[in-house]
């Protein structure tokens, strides 16, 4: 069973964290972290620098790039500022990442993966694809005209579309409307 250390809600680590085994983190660290092992970083916590380790996994926040020796995955909840990179990088829905996202390294190994019996991996190969001429499209021959094969329906006239009304402001009951007065004067 490998080490592993906790830094707490309410807790700030300021400064840069090295070590061997797995780190979970549920508080706020303010530098970079690296270890051997895996890094997860809870929801509600927080890492302000970057994290490289085998596996990383989070569901709090992170502003700084993520380097995976194995896999990074961000559960939903997660949102990061930065690069990801690792063989194997997951994004469940509802995280949110701003960065590139790199997928470089050696996966793992197949015969860690589990695979039922009679599995096989699936082999594509290339068909050659045989040229053909498009056709035109089959016209169909109509035995009857159009006007004979439909009853004819005496044509309904449009209601004609005039302009509503204009509207003009009212006055009180007992008031007066001011005249204009000419421009000529």
């Amino acid at each position: 069973m490998s080490q592993s250390s906790i830094i707490g809600a309410g807790t700030v680590v300021r400064g840069n964290l090295e070590g061997e085994g797995s780190l979970e983190i549920y508080g706020r660290v303010e530098g970079d972290v690296s270890t051997t092992g895996e890094v997860l970083v809870g929801e509600g916590g927080a890492v302000l620098g970057d994290v490289t380790a085998a596996k990383i996994s989070v569901s709090g926040a992170v502003q700084g790039d993520l380097r995976g020796s194995e896999a990074v995955l961000l559960e939903r909840g997660a949102k990061v500022v930065g690069d990801l990179s690792a063989p194997r990088v997951g994004i469940a829905n509802g995280a949110l990442v701003r960065g590139s996202v790199r997928t470089e390294g050696e996966p793992a190994p197949a015969a860690k993966r589990a695979a039922g019996p009679g599995l096989k991996p699936a082999t594509f190969a290339a068909k050659p694809v045989a040229k053909t001429e498009p056709k035109p499209p089959a016209l169909s021959r109509v035995s009857e005209p159009l006007e004979a094969a439909a009853p004819a329906r005496p044509k309904e006239k449009a209601p004609e579309r005039r302009p509503p009304p204009p509207v003009l402001p009212s006055l009180g009951k007992g008031a007066k409307g001011k005249k204009k007065k000419d421009r000529d004067e």
